[in-house]
């Protein structure tokens, strides 16, 4: 999405074999006053549209909040959205929007590579730091191991297989969404 005009156009990216019923679909649109045929390559054609959100559309939710749509997917179902928002509380905000007007909107990743102890650490559930930091501060990763996940277990007083679990779902989350998170193309 570009501003032009002082106002957003999207560009959006459309496989070839759904072309038809894209043009079609977003034409017959109220919010849309032209589509223009920006370019085509390979299987692709990039349009650019003329649009007027309404108060009501999911654009004014996002420009409302600070944020930026970062990409898009989509089918005749569903869409998929990568987004940036300013703070945690603007996501909060957002999604709590949706939820009111009973709109199935689903989070499925958090990621803040800049600040991770202001938001969501990550992905990690509270119990999962916790334990993880614990771990780490009482020496279960040293060589030698300088505690067990039985003493670690008992100092949270929960199970030998709770405590675990927190660990290797904590990295597991942690490697997920430091590690293996995809690099933009350039």
């Amino acid at each position: 999405m570009v501003p032009l005009g002082g106002k957003p156009t999207p560009f959006v990216r459309i496989r070839n074999d759904a072309r038809e019923t894209f043009e079609r679909s977003v034409s017959d649109h109220p919010s849309v006053n032209e589509i223009q045929l920006v370019d085509t390559h390979d299987d692709e054609t990039l349009y650019a549209l003329d649009w007027e959100p309404s108060d009501a559309s999911l654009l004014r939710r996002i420009l409302d909040l600070d944020a930026v749509l970062l990409g898009a997917t989509g089918t005749t179902d569903s869409w998929g959205l990568e987004l940036r928002f300013p703070t945690h509380e603007a996501l909060s905000a957002f999604q709590d929007h949706y939820v009111e007007e009973d709109i199935g909107v689903t989070v499925e990743r958090i990621y803040n590579p800049t600040k991770p102890d202001a938001g969501p650490w990550y992905g990690l559930t509270p119990p999962q730091r916790e334990t993880l930091a614990a771990a780490v501060s009482a020496g279960y990763y040293s060589l030698p191991r300088q505690i067990s996940t039985q003493e670690l277990a008992d100092s949270f007083d929960i199970s030998d297989q709770a405590v675990t679990e927190r660990l290797r779902r904590g990295i597991s989350t942690l490697v997920r969404n430091t590690l293996l998170v995809e690099e933009p193309e350039e």
